[in-house]
């Protein structure tokens, strides 16, 4: 097997994903963190009808290799605050599905234009624990883009490289309860510096990781 550090994450990105669409049934469901299977038998512990929403994964293509653009979330907001996170946010009916409502929130949040963004494909939705599902959108970002943030969303910007965040020895394990239950999960946190990246982020993040490797690992 070849080092993780001698992949091409984008190709292997690239085909994994390809032909990918948003699929919103419940058995297809993850608690972020967790797999497929794992999520299965706690499904019922789940929100019935949570809101529907979406995040853009952005991943810059640099010259040195992809890297991951994150947020920090703005400390007044009423969810999350504080936290490391994706742009995005609830689906609108004017967005038309995910894609509309990833590019336009990461517009809104922190100023990436479209027109940078190359949609690769879908995660499967992440529902999390303040009612929402979420589905990720996974985009390409073309270097050259301006960014502006929305002061009252977003306190900071920061990029990781992709091979930081898909290296095992980087990935933290945490016991965590489930909320309104009294099922103890463990759950990877993926700290980066001074930053702490955990929660759905790094659960998707997660996903992304396994989606890649279940086929270079074979």
């Amino acid at each position: 097997m070849a080092r993780r550090t001698d992949i091409d994450w984008r190709a292997c990105i690239r085909h994994r994903l390809a032909g990918t669409a948003p699929r919103h049934e419940r058995e297809a469901w993850l608690i972020p963190g967790l797999t497929a299977e794992q999520t299965r038998p706690l499904l019922e512990l789940l929100p019935s009808d949570p809101a529907p929403a979406a995040v853009l994964v952005p991943l810059v293509e640099r010259d040195e290799g992809l890297t991951v653009l994150l947020t920090q979330r703005a400390t007044q907001l009423k969810n999350h605050a504080g936290q490391i996170s994706f742009p995005g946010g609830r689906i609108e009916p004017h967005d038309g599905g995910p894609v509309g409502a990833a590019l336009r929130e990461a517009r809104e949040e922190i100023g990436l234009e479209a027109h940078f963004v190359e949609v690769a494909g879908f995660l499967p939705d992440h529902v999390v624990t303040s009612g929402f599902r979420v589905t990720p959108v996974v985009g390409f970002v073309r270097p050259g883009f301006e960014l502006r943030l929305n002061a009252r969303e977003v306190d900071d910007i920061f990029e990781v490289p992709l091979d930081f965040i898909f290296e095992p020895a980087n990935h933290r394990v945490r016991r965590r309860r489930l909320p309104g239950s009294d099922v103890e999960l463990d759950l990877y946190d993926i700290p980066y510096g001074e930053r702490y990246i955990w929660g759905a982020t790094a659960g998707m993040l997660l996903t992304l990781y396994r989606t890649c490797t279940q086929e270079s690992e074979r």
